[in-house]
């Protein structure tokens, strides 16, 4: 069947697709028994886990910036030694430039403290004395498109609901409770979190909670005391009955009806970087309730649905047909090896939800290791901000998913990290402009963490900016260009320009080095992990030097510098391709990797989220698919190189075989996602739970359907054969243009193009290219006759 794409029809006002029924509901027949199972909401600033119990509910919070830890000068004082390091490392003296790396570059202290859970809320209705099966027609359920997350069932005829969601207008997570027969709502609400905090009654219908984190010591020292001050408000009201409060609860007995409205607050200050002990953390929650309390309950949900919805209905994805099972059953039988294509869409859409309620006002800080959802005092890497590939993951779907005011948290932190990391380039690293390495905090550490081996990577920063320019390049917002985005590009490649070193063969190079978190190992059998001009590093700056110099051009940047930019950019080595494997070369020298399966493919940024690898590049593209040929053969055949089984990893692999154009690859890693790395309420596990996976999964699925890297927008380029039937609507592609796509047994049947404004885009559907204009803001529609 012959498409004839470029028959094309004009109109000025935007044609509807006719849209399936979008499958947007998680749903269960039983109760969540453990965190994994339970369901999220949030508003970027509170997060909840509603476990949907119907005798002794869990609902356990999260405010964002609850973390241990305070700021602190970290950096190692290195400057004088970091010559002697780079002349060892370029000379091939790898093992005494490793230890006096060692010596030289630990940070003091040398870990950071973790994201804290704010506690749990528990609701015991006191009916242990039921039997489970005398409860009927149980079900919880998280609707995607209005952010509610509902508990029902039925005992003795009367139907009880709890309905949970966490308001951004408001700014505080909601909890309702009701029964469709007066006077049946009689339960304990308590609230309790392991260490440093209190909850009191102010009172019959008030509990306040106030807390102050105390740090421990630690294995490497630093600063031991109290630190952030936190505190929440929670208040109650009524519909019948009685209620009353006593230590850390609420009793209430026979209402019809009950509210509870909750908030939380630290004496945070993200301007500083730091707690600040002047903010009273209880006055915020008091301000926040009480303007709540203007309002009624109807009002309160109307103003959350319809924010919500704003957002999460710009995007329609429907492949094949919904399906009426629980989602964990649905899950289950992907798992065993069945399809169901309803359960991708769903996946792609809960990604979509998960960072708008991670990582949008009224919150401040991005989405970290685990979005806004942790119940640990100290969780798995601490549920920290991780910079060698994590925080990027976490906002690969932003742009591309039409949730570019999500990315706004992020591009704030990354220009706040500025300050700190210029002490961290001058005092570590003997440069100019700023740097950080492989994580940081709510603090701005900037420094060398965890250790020496993993922990230098100096070259974060230019791959964080490289996110603000991408959003520039999505929304066309050249105030944000000049104002936020250009500043901190030319300040992170102001450190790379005093950075690099020239090798022996002339080529200038960055050093130290490593490629996360790899190894590789020496002719003698040592490993090591520092190095000289890692491939990854190469790529990053080649981008950001390009980046720069056409930003450069639209805010007037003075000549001198885009010299420097285009001097360092006809030095630096070329990606290589190893001789032995006819892969993409890891490392400067072709080393052999120590984990052949390893969970990073950092070698592979050219290819993505970077462009540096493309089609046109014969020999690098093919060499880039043997390479994750090589990954996946160790991966599948040695248990202990199990790389790209963990969830995040296995996301890049979907987004790697989109790049490479091979739908049936990424198609098959779509499936393996949900198969062998997603938890029963659809999170991605490393494992433990870490959210980059889902992001990551939603970004992949994104770059089959349409990619803008290339300066062009290329339509369905990695769709599989089993995807036959779909559409999608409400993407997004560089030069700020929204696609809409549909398609029938495998073939483009019509696209909708809507520009922000005027402009003129080269389109590639399979071997058609061609250039059209669109008119900003009127929908241009092509399709076959």
């Amino acid at each position: 069947m012959k498409v004839y794409l470029w028959s094309f029809i004009f109109m000025l006002s935007g044609m509807q697709l006719k849209a399936q029924h979008q499958d947007h509901v998680l749903w269960y027949r039983e109760p969540a028994k453990v965190w994994e199972d339970a369901l999220p909401v949030g508003n970027g600033r509170l997060g909840a886990m509603v476990y949907g119990d119907w005798n002794k509910e869990n609902i356990q919070v999260n405010e964002e910036s609850l973390w241990g830890g305070s700021k602190v000068d970290a950096n190692a004082y290195a400057a004088d030694k970091i010559p002697e390091i780079q002349r060892l490392l370029v000379a091939g003296e790898i093992e005494k430039a490793a230890a006096l790396s060692e010596k030289e570059l630990k940070s003091s202290p040398l870990r950071i403290r973790s994201y804290q859970s704010f506690g749990n809320f528990r609701i015991d209705f006191g009916t242990e004395g039921f039997w489970r099966e005398q409860v009927i027609d149980y079900r919880r359920d998280l609707d995607l498109q209005t952010g509610l997350a509902t508990t029902s069932y039925r005992i003795d005829s009367v139907k009880y609901t709890r309905e949970v969601f966490a308001s951004a207008p408001d700014n505080m997570i909601v909890i309702r409770l009701s029964a469709d027969k007066p006077g049946k709502l009689t339960f304990r609400f308590s609230y309790s979190r392991e260490q440093d905090a209190v909850a009191t009654p102010l009172s019959d219908h008030e509990l306040k909670i106030q807390g102050q984190v105390v740090d421990l010591p630690m294995a490497d020292g630093g600063e031991i005391g109290a630190h952030m001050k936190f505190a929440g408000l929670v208040q109650g009201s009524h519909k019948g009955g009685s209620m009353i409060t006593n230590a850390n609860s609420f009793f209430v007995k026979d209402a019809d009806e009950v509210l509870f409205y909750f908030t939380a607050a630290t004496d945070y200050d993200v301007s500083k970087l730091d707690f600040d002990h002047r903010i009273d953390p209880l006055a915020r929650c008091r301000a926040l309730l009480d303007q709540a309390q203007k309002q009624n309950y109807e009002q309160i949900l109307s103003r959350h649905i319809a924010d919500h919805r704003q957002l999460f209905d710009r995007v329609v994805f429907n492949i094949g047909q919904p399906s009426d099972l629980p989602t964990d059953q649905r899950l289950k039988k992907v798992k065993e090896g069945g399809q169901d294509l309803s359960l991708i869409s769903l996946y792609f859409q809960y990604g979509r939800y998960l960072l708008m309620a991670s990582s949008r006002s009224p919150g401040v800080l991005p989405a970290n290791l685990q979005g806004i959802w942790n119940k640990e005092m100290n969780a798995a890497w601490s549920s920290d901000f991780h910079t060698n590939i994590n925080i990027q993951m976490n906002y690969w779907p932003a742009e591309v998913c039409n949730l570019s005011e999500t990315v706004v948290p992020f591009s704030n932190l990354i220009n706040a990290l500025r300050e700190p990391g210029r002490v961290t380039a001058r005092k570590t690293y003997n440069s100019s402009g700023w740097t950080m390495n492989h994580l940081t905090d709510p603090f701005g550490r900037t420094a060398i963490a965890d250790g020496v081996g993993w922990g230098t990577f100096p070259i974060a920063a230019a791959w964080l900016v490289l996110h603000q320019w991408d959003h520039y390049l999505f929304t066309n917002d050249k105030s944000y260009l000049k104002q936020e985005a250009y500043p901190s590009m030319r300040e992170a490649a102001e450190f790379i320009l005093g950075y690099l070193v020239e090798d022996h063969k002339g080529y200038l190079v960055t050093a130290p080095s490593n490629s996360p978190e790899n190894k590789y190992r020496m002719a003698d059998g040592k490993e090591f992990q520092l190095t000289y001009g890692a491939t990854m590093d190469i790529e990053i700056i080649r981008e950001l030097f390009e980046a720069c110099l056409t930003a450069g051009t639209m805010v007037g940047e003075e000549t001198d510098f885009t010299k420097k930019l285009k001097h360092v950019l006809a030095k630096l080595p070329p990606i290589r391709i190893s001789p032995r494997y006819q892969t993409i070369q890891e490392w400067i020298e072709d080393y052999e990797e120590v984990e052949p399966g390893h969970r990073h493919m950092s070698h592979l940024f050219g290819l993505y989220p970077g462009k540096s690898i493309t089609s046109d590049k014969k020999d690098l593209f093919e060499a880039a698919r043997k390479t994750i040929a090589r990954r996946r053969f160790y991966n599948e055949n040695e248990s202990n190189r199990n790389g790209s089984y963990t969830g995040w990893s296995r996301a890049w692999m979907i987004n790697f075989y989109a790049r490479l154009l091979d739908g049936e690859e990424a198609g098959k890693n779509v499936q393996a996602l949900l198969a062998k790395t997603t938890l029963n309420n659809l999170f991605n596990t490393h494992p433990p739970f870490q959210i980059d996976g889902n992001f990551g999964g939603t970004a992949g699925i994104a770059e089959m359907l349409i990619q803008s890297h290339n300066q062009e927008l290329h339509l369905l380029p990695a769709l599989p054969s089993f995807w036959s039937d779909g559409e999608i609507k409400g993407l997004r592609s560089r030069q700020g243009l929204t696609v809409d796509l549909k398609w029938s047994q495998g073939n483009l049947i019509s696209v909708t193009l809507t520009a922000d404004e005027d402009t003129t885009v080269k389109l590639r559907y399979k071997d058609h290219v061609k250039k059209v204009k669109v008119a900003g803001k009127k929908p241009l529609i092509l399709s076959r006759l």
